[in-house]
């Protein structure tokens, strides 16, 4: 199998729970809405499930619900305690109410369940595919046992979990994050299920290898929109095998021998911001990473593109050897897979990775010792993670010794995890950080617009992937390989030759 674990959503998804919640939700905020009216002369519009629930409240935590709904009627109240009577006029006291009018629906009609997912469940668990569920709800655990369903899942990563660990709720992905660490797998291997919008953006954000969207509402066209890769109406239309294929997916080419033009359309009606790796995409990859110079044809049409479009270097290099290397002046400049950024208007170093360092120049000194003298292997000492290139080594006599060294040193190191790349193993802080959380940084502090602009990440390695889960359904990702692999990219085009060629033609037209 290319996955390993499955991630449900809880209400909606799993139980019929989400009509309840609803409906609560409705009676909480219309009581609020009337009492207003009554004392404020306010005139009283309705909580509607389509115009208030769907887009401000539906998958959120509670109080973040409670708060969206309020800002889209430009209510301002205090935001209160969790421990607010559901009589207050906070933001917790009202999201307590709609609890406790939940609470005591539940109780007199118990959790309905989806047989369908039901089946799915016990099917991938026949499979040895591991199974969690991810709530924002804090009534999930008395929803599962009400339903008779604790036991299905490995995990469960609700309301109470998120509070306690402080995991920021939809739609951020951490929740299903953690529920996949939790069974032991990582997101790009991991499916998340969802039905809400901010859980489709969450299981988008999170990084995850497919994103599956149930239109329990009919909203297809929006869970589309907000990061679903798949929409179904009910789980009953999907299995393993539909799945296991969506991981073999691979990219579609950009340009066509017979029309070098073809495809390029997709960057020209919005203001274009560029993404891009160096090694594998601005200049051929080569047996030493000294030796990746940047020729300077690539980097007068790269110069020409940043005239009239932003553009970011995105590597696993230090962010200051692959800015000596580019030589151009005004782009963004993203090292380290995207821990250090620097551009024109501000610099950021990721807060929790410079209490890595001390470890890392350990990692370095124990790399040295083990395998420095194996022939042909190169270290190469970097300030926030450590890689171990093969490229130049007898893999049949060296590699096992080689994975085993880097292997036995992340077990040693809990907060530390091992990240393979093109004859590469690069050992490197433990964090919910990449190269798709630091272009989704990028975007946010640039104020960009997902929607306005066109988003394109271009990149060669198995380290893109997670940038091009982030830019999938929202933008353009761009898999630079021959032969073409199997990738979360869009498109792809055959070497930095034809990325060239492809800037080339935006040049011209643009």
């Amino acid at each position: 199998m290319n996955f390993d674990a499955v991630i449900f959503d809880l209400d909606g998804v799993v139980t019929k729970t989400a009509l309840v919640h609803a409906r609560a939700w409705k009676m909480a905020f219309d009581e609020y809405l009337r009492m207003r009216e009554k004392r404020d002369g306010e005139q009283f519009r309705e909580f509607t499930h389509d115009g208030d629930y769907l887009p401000f409240v539906d998958g959120k935590p509670r109080y973040e619900g409670v708060k969206s709904f309020l800002e889209s009627r430009k209510i301002d109240i205090p935001f209160g305690d969790p421990s607010d009577t559901p009589d207050k006029e906070t933001v917790c006291g009202i999201g307590n109410r709609k609890n406790s009018m939940f609470n005591k629906a539940l109780k007199e009609q118990g959790a309905e369940i989806y047989e369908s997912t039901i089946k799915l469940i016990k099917d991938l668990k026949a499979a040895n595919i591991h199974v969690g569920v991810a709530s924002s709800s804090k009534n999930c655990g008395a929803i599962l046992q009400s339903a008779n369903l604790a036991d299905l899942f490995e995990t469960n990563v609700d309301g109470l979990v998120s509070v306690e660990l402080k995991l920021k709720g939809k739609p951020e992905g951490d929740i299903f994050v953690h529920a996949a660490r939790n069974v032991g797998a990582v997101p790009a291997r991991s499916v998340v299920v969802e039905d809400a919008t901010s859980g489709v953006q969450a299981g988008r954000n999170g990084g995850f290898g497919l994103v599956i969207g149930v239109a329990r509402e009919g909203n297809e066209a929006e869970l589309l929109k907000n990061g679903a890769d798949i929409v179904v109406k009910d789980l009953s239309e999907i299995d393993i095998e539909k799945i296991e294929k969506w991981f073999h997916k691979k990219p579609l080419p950009l340009l066509q021998a017979s029309d070098t033009s073809a495809g390029i359309s997709i960057f020209s009606k919005k203001k274009l911001v560029f993404f891009l790796d160096y090694d594998g995409t601005l200049t051929p990859i080569v047996e030493r990473p000294e030796l990746a110079v940047m020729a300077q044809d690539m980097r007068d049409v790269v110069t020409r593109l940043s005239e009239k479009h932003t553009i970011a270097i995105v590597s696993g290099r230090m962010r200051e050897d692959v800015e000596n290397l580019v030589k151009i002046k005004g782009l963004f400049y993203v090292g380290s897979h995207g821990f250090d950024i620097k551009g024109p208007e501000f610099s950021m170093v990721e807060p929790r990775v410079k209490e890595v360092i001390p470890l890392i120049s350990q990692v370095i000194s124990e790399l040295k010792k083990e395998i420095g003298n194996i022939p042909g292997a190169l270290i190469e000492e970097k300030k926030f993670s450590v890689a171990a290139h093969y490229r130049l080594v007898d893999e049949k006599k060296y590699l096992p010794r080689i994975k085993e060294v880097v292997d036995n040193i992340v077990k040693r190191h809990p907060t530390l995890r091992v990240m393979s790349g093109k004859k590469v193993f690069e050992i490197m802080p433990d964090i919910d950080w990449d190269k798709g959380k630091a272009i989704r940084w990028i975007v946010e502090t640039l104020k960009f617009s997902w929607e306005e602009d066109s988003v394109i990440y271009i990149g060669d390695d198995v380290t893109d992937e997670y940038a091009f889960r982030a830019v999938r359904t929202r933008g353009t990702g761009i898999l630079v390989s021959d032969p073409l692999r199997e990738s979360a990219a869009d498109f792809h085009l055959s070497s930095p030759d034809e990325v060239k060629k492809l800037f080339e033609k935006i040049n011209l037209i643009i």
